[in-house]
């Protein structure tokens, strides 16, 4: 199961956030024994980007072996 402060991957695009499958968020909260998770999105440099409420077939962990690939956000 996966657990508050555990990155996680997005497995779809949420474009109404500029999120994309694939960018990595934080589990600031688990809800309701796993039916739900709140993920936090950030730039490298500290920037929040989104935080939304997201089902689990909508995130995934983060595998070992793993490595992130950086993209360009637009401006808010």
């Amino acid at each position: 199961m996966i657990e508050e402060l555990e990155n996680v991957m997005l497995t779809v695009n949420l474009p109404a956030h500029k999120l994309e499958r694939g960018d990595i968020g934080t589990v600031v909260l688990v809800h309701a024994g796993g039916t739900g998770y709140e993920v936090e999105f950030v730039t490298l440099d500290g920037r929040t980007v989104a935080v939304t409420s997201l089902l689990p077939a909508q995130v995934r962990a983060i595998s070992k072996g793993e490595i992130a690939h950086a993209r360009l956000v637009e401006a808010a």
